[in-house]
């Protein structure tokens, strides 16, 4: 069986394309954990991702049981790692927390998540 010209030069030609644009940031983990229960008060959100970021337009919110913003808003891209996303916090009370991200990818892909820690009395 013969395979036509135009099969090799169509896979030849998928050769050629660069290895970009096809992935999205999607979270790696987090400290916090995800869904996990500590007992002393961060000092701030890290999350990791599985992509660059373009810090202009990536995000973290906390938010507590009654939906308060409770990050500083001082969100940025950790200069060793632009896969890493960190908010800071004050002190928080107790309770249950919300973590709230959207990022965009280098490639422009936009992805976004929550997911919730508690901090033990």
């Amino acid at each position: 069986m013969r395979l036509p010209l135009r099969f090799f030069i169509g896979i030849f030609a998928l050769t050629l394309i660069p290895d970009v644009g096809w992935a999205h940031a999607f979270l790696e983990h987090a400290e916090p954990a995800v869904g996990s229960r500590i007992n002393i008060s961060p000092t701030e959100v890290r999350i990791w991702f599985t992509e660059r970021l373009e810090p202009v337009l990536s995000r973290i919110q906390v938010f507590d049981a009654a939906n308060s913003e409770v990050d500083k808003r001082n969100v940025h891209i950790d200069g060793s790692n632009p896969a890493l996303l960190e908010v800071a916090l004050s002190p928080l009370p107790p309770g249950k927390y919300r973590v709230v991200w959207r990022v965009v990818s280098v490639d422009t892909h936009v992805t976004t998540g929550d997911f919730t820690f508690i901090l033990a009395p």
